[in-house]
């Protein structure tokens, strides 16, 4: 009989455990399949949206018939990009992708996510200029929820426009996330997703291990060559591999279906982007059976090899310790940076901590999955040896008996806190990388784009502190070179919102400004007068005083380089400066800007947004990269309990024998929760103490290197001993049901 079949017809034939078993086996195959499409498809994501960008970026041309001039602006929290472009001459003109032909002077080709702000808004409708004549088709578009624009209009209208060319490049432009953020948000999603999902199918390979070891050496024993007797246990492994492979790669097209019309913060993308390419099924159809196959064949060579020390149960084999020297070299590296930093050196820009961090990180992580056998196994004898406990001393025996089972169990929930202190450390970076250092945010806006109603409310938006007003003195001409100041238009209380400190300021008084940290205005000398434009058409003449208001403001913002403080009783009742810029200030963290700049685009959808300081394509790309870290922290957190749920069955199923000689013994049902419990308790503490520890210290590392001002994150290790916590609390809970009331001694009879 061919050795494959024999293996099915033991699985089918073998009862309801074998069958439970198979079960487990495929469906853990399948969840970790699911999550590693996942994770492998998330490139493609943003490759897909990267390559129609660049074939539909403007290029500009020496002799053409027709000018452009591109946009950028943010539109709320989501920057809005729009393409103007007038004929020149007759002819034919290039299509970018996604529309047929390009608008005529009056007419606006917009994207649909666009067209339904311009229908659910009409004071938006200053934003495209022109009659909406068309819909850009998803080629044309990064994404559903791009706002973009194509708009014709005459070529007088363009102040700094382009000869057009042509659209597309080889070269890539306006990429979605920046190459060497991206390369980083690989490797994050690297160590938190794919080493523990090889650990997860590894675990799922060896399901019910000492009992299938059994089975394997009584077909030895029986006369079944060595051959056979891996090719029997192979069929088993590998045909529950590739039906859950089978199942998990269809899970997550309809999955993928799902979330692709749903999207994330930042981040949304048609459904054929997120369906898997040939090689990432060839690696989830091909890939996992391999794996299991391998795996099956390293945990069956003992079986056949030495079957009878196999069927006869005796103690076993230590685990090996050189697993654990993984940490010496990975522990040493990340420690080095460490101390580095807290003797008060900088060692960040060395072109060797680039590869040496991630090599220490992953060299650590290795560690502490082959490490936390060996040290497991010699704190149970030590803890078994000294204890007069009886759950204890059965708890400790048995795992220093068989420490392996206790690895799979936790191995999953370890690496998952392990993981998430290292992404803490990379949002950290970006962060700092992206944003303001400054506590503030501020928002300019030309008031002359402001209606009376709009600065009202724009003023009582949630989370905006203070307001005030920017205006340069009026001149006569450009042309001539005359003594020119800024004036800020403020109370004292909001001067204060603006600036670090503020010294010697009285309201309902002109002030000069001086600020130590910048060359003082030479113009504006005691004494001198300067005139302001005001929107009635008449001039306001301010005086430059003796008195002085000292202030300490941020970098960048707008409140550097005024010369005057102009308190607002000294404007005529119902006037306002011409040429002024009318500025808010918020909170700088990103939860803050974002709700602000949403805020503006819905009260003043037209006016033009100057968040300082900030590029709204990297508060675009911070968004992206958060919601990808979060669903990869997602992905683990699932691997992580999935692990530990089929683990924790698989393990209730294989010591049931066991149970229920102690319980005839005349062990209680409590006696034997609290060993079952411990068991699963003892290893968890270790490993997730050993992941806080080295978490931390890799995300140090990280930081240390990055150059960033936070080294130490000292407010996440409470977050971290929270999630170590809950995880103890949760595994010791789930563990007390596996040890059953009911006694069945069939469960100790000779196989």
């Amino acid at each position: 009989m061919n050795a494959f079949v024999l293996g099915m017809r033991l699985l089918l034939r073998s009862g309801r455990r074998a069958r439970v078993r198979f079960l487990l086996m495929a469906f853990g195959s399948a969840l970790g399949v699911a999550c590693l499409a996942a994770s492998l498809t998330i490139p493609t994501i943003i490759a897909a949206s990267d390559a129609r960008v660049t074939i539909r970026s403007v290029q500009s041309a020496k002799n053409s018939n027709a000018v452009y001039q591109e946009f950028l602006d943010p539109y709320g929290s989501q920057p809005l990009r729009r393409i103007f472009i007038a004929r020149t001459g007759p002819g034919p003109l290039p299509v970018p992708p996604g529309i047929k032909e390009l608008p005529r002077a009056g007419e606006a080709i917009v994207s649909p996510k666009l067209g339904e702000i311009l229908a659910a808004n009409p004071h938006a409708a200053g934003l495209v200029p022109g009659r909406v004549t068309g819909t850009i088709a998803p080629p044309g578009l990064a994404g559903p929820d791009e706002l973009y624009a194509y708009i014709g209009t005459s070529p007088d209208e363009l102040t700094g426009a382009a000869a057009l060319g042509h659209f597309g490049t080889e070269y890539m432009q306006h990429e979605l996330i920046e190459p060497s953020t991206l390369d980083i948000l690989r490797f994050t999603l690297g160590c938190i997703v794919l080493l523990p999902l090889v650990i997860f199918l590894s675990v799922c390979a060896r399901l019910s291990g000492e009992s299938r070891a059994r089975r394997l050496a009584a077909l030895r024993l029986v006369g079944l060559s060595a051959k056979d007797t891996l090719r029997v246990n192979a069929g088993e492994i590998v045909v529950a591999a590739f039906v859950g492979a089978l199942v998990g790669l269809i899970g997550y097209l309809g999955c993928n279906e799902v979330m692709a019309r749903v999207g994330l913060p930042g981040l949304h993308w048609y459904p054929a982007d997120g369906r898997p390419e040939g090689v990432t099924i060839a690696v989830c159809l091909l890939g996992c059976p391999a794996l299991a196959w391998a795996v099956g064949q390293i945990s069956a060579r003992r079986a056949t090899q030495s079957p009878i020390s196999v069927r006869r149960t005796g103690e076993g084999k230590p685990p090996k310790k050189y697993g654990t020297f993984l940490l010496v070299p990975g522990l040493g590296i990340i420690g080095g940076y460490c101390l580095l930093s807290a003797l008060g050196r900088d060692p960040s820009g060395d072109s060797g901590s680039a590869a040496l961090v991630p090599g220490a990180v992953l060299l650590t992580g290795a560690g502490l999955v082959f490490g936390l056998a060996p040290i497991t196994s010699w704190l149970s004898k030590r803890l078994a040896s000294t204890s007069k406990s009886l759950p204890l001393s059965l708890a400790m025996r048995r795992t220093e008996v068989d420490p392996g089972g206790a690895l799979r169990v936790v191995t999953g929930l370890v690496l998952l806190v392990f993981g998430a202190s290292l992404t803490q450390g990379v949002l950290i970076e970006l962060d700092q990388v992206s944003r303001r250092t400054a506590p503030i945010q501020e928002y300019s806006l030309p008031v002359s784009q402001l209606s009376t109603q709009q600065r009202t409310q724009l003023t009582a938006l949630s989370g905006v502190q203070a307001h005030g007003l920017i205006a340069p003195s009026w001149i006569p001409t450009v042309e001539e070179d005359l003594p020119r100041v800024q004036g800020v238009i403020a109370t004292c209380a909001q001067l204060a919102a603006f600036t670090k400190t503020t010294h010697g300021c009285v309201d309902n008084k002109v002030l000069r400004i001086k600020d130590p940290t910048f060359l003082f205005d030479e113009d504006a000398r005691p004494g001198a007068s300067f005139p302001f434009l005001l929107n009635s058409g008449r001039k306001l003449v301010v005086p430059v005083p003796q008195d002085v208001v000292t202030v300490q403001a941020y970098e960048p913002s707008e409140f550097v380089g005024p010369s005057l403080l102009i308190p607002p009783s000294l404007l005529p009742q119902g006037t306002q400066l011409a040429d002024s810029r009318f500025v808010l200030v918020s909170a700088s963290d990103p939860g803050t800007v974002r709700a602000v700049l949403d805020g503006i685009g819905a009260i003043a959808p037209t006016a033009s947004v100057e968040p300082v300081g900030i590029v709204i394509d990297s508060l675009a790309q911070l968004t992206v990269i958060r919601s990808l870290l979060v669903v990869g922290m997602v992905l683990g957190l699932v691997i992580g309990v999935a692990a530990f749920v089929v683990s924790v069955a698989d393990r209730a199923m294989e010591r049931r024998g066991q149970v229920t000689a102690l319980a005839l013994l005349g062990a209680r049902a409590g006696t034997l929760r609290v060993v079952q419990v411990v068991q699963v308790v003892l290893p968890l503490v270790v490993g997730l103490g050993a992941a806080i520890v080295t978490g931390w210290l890799a995300e140090s590392s990280y930081l240390i290197t990055g150059g960033g001002a936070v080294h130490w994150d000292w407010e996440g290790l409470p977050l971290l001993f929270a999630c170590a916590l809950g995880v103890v609390l949760a595994a010791a809970v789930a563990s007390v049901p596996m040890v059953r009331r009911h006694i069945d001694p069939e469960h100790i009879r000779r196989d």
